[in-house]
């Protein structure tokens, strides 16, 4: 039987080690960190995101500086608000909950926000220091992949890793990050042919292809680790990208859904925040802008 990675119990661990050094900063600094997430609309998932993102944030000692327009907000007035908390020295951190309403485009405003305040990870100026393998804030759920492989004491270096899925929030940065860890990556998507083939010589597979069931037991290696960032709502609950009973057999690490990678990334935005934080308290890191 695999182990099954709990990422409810790594996610709690690191949260409150983020709390205790919150605690410390605020002792020595005498100000919060402030983590302001901007949500446009009434999307009902975005709303239970969003307000899970600040109790946490709050628990963890930091400011919740949250503002919400309603979706007949224009682009400008989206762009306006960033464009405020960008300037505002409360603001550690800016988050623009996705996916936005309409035809606004999130690329443009996202990129509005400066790269020290960036605690997603993804603006145009994250993206390139992670390709480049530059210092900056990565995105939060790769960075929750990451941990949970390492979790398992796993070494990466030189291991066999494919990701499903080459999207921009998560298969992308997870096979960089992957990469500089000196494993040898390989992205799989929709257009992959035999799928299987590319998958089962995995030593460590993460699936973030959104599609539910897409992975079963001839897709994994006896004993690999399997990271399973999907979800999906069904009829029977919650299920991931990975036919969970049916790969328990064969992996040797497994994160279940829920409870694997989904509490990871609000435990990353957390300690992107914090570190951005003391980012202004250290103006001579330069890419911060």
């Amino acid at each position: 039987m695999p182990v099954i990675i709990d990422g409810a119990r790594i996610a709690r661990e690191l949260r409150a080690r983020v709390a205790a050094e919150v605690a410390e900063f605020v002792a020595e600094h005498g100000w919060a960190p402030g983590l302001a997430t901007v949500l446009v609309g009434e999307d009902p998932a975005s709303e239970v995101y969003v307000r899970n993102k600040r109790r946490l944030a709050g628990e963890a000692g930091m400011k919740d500086l949250h503002r919400h327009l309603d979706a007949s907000a224009s682009t400008d007035d989206v762009a306006d608000v960033i464009r405020v908390l960008a300037e505002d020295d409360a603001v550690s951190g800016i988050l623009l909950q996705l996916p936005l309403p309409g035809s606004m485009s999130s690329a443009s405003l996202i990129d509005l926000i400066p790269p020290g305040k960036d605690v997603d990870g993804l603006t145009t100026a994250s993206a390139g220091r992670l390709a480049r393998g530059a210092e900056g804030f990565r995105p939060c759920t790769p960075s929750g992949v990451m941990a949970l492989i390492d979790s398992t004491g796993v070494e990466l270096n030189g291991a066999v890793a494919v990701v499903v899925g080459r999207s921009e929030l998560v298969g992308g940065p997870t096979a960089r990050l992957l990469l500089d860890r000196n494993a040898t990556v390989t992205i799989a998507h929709s257009h992959t042919r035999d799928l299987a083939a590319v998958t089962s010589r995995a030593d460590v597979l993460v699936v973030a292809a959104g599609r539910a069931g897409l992975i079963g037991g001839e897709h994994v290696k006896p004993g690999a680790v399997v990271i399973d960032v999907g979800i999906a709502r069904t009829p029977d609950g919650l299920v991931g990208d990975v036919r969970f009973e049916e790969v328990r057999r064969t992996a040797g690490w497994i994160t279940p859904v829920p409870g694997g990678v989904g509490p990871m990334t609000i435990a990353m935005l957390l300690q992107n925040t914090l570190r951005a934080a003391r980012l202004r308290e250290h103006p001579d890191a330069g890419w911060a802008g």
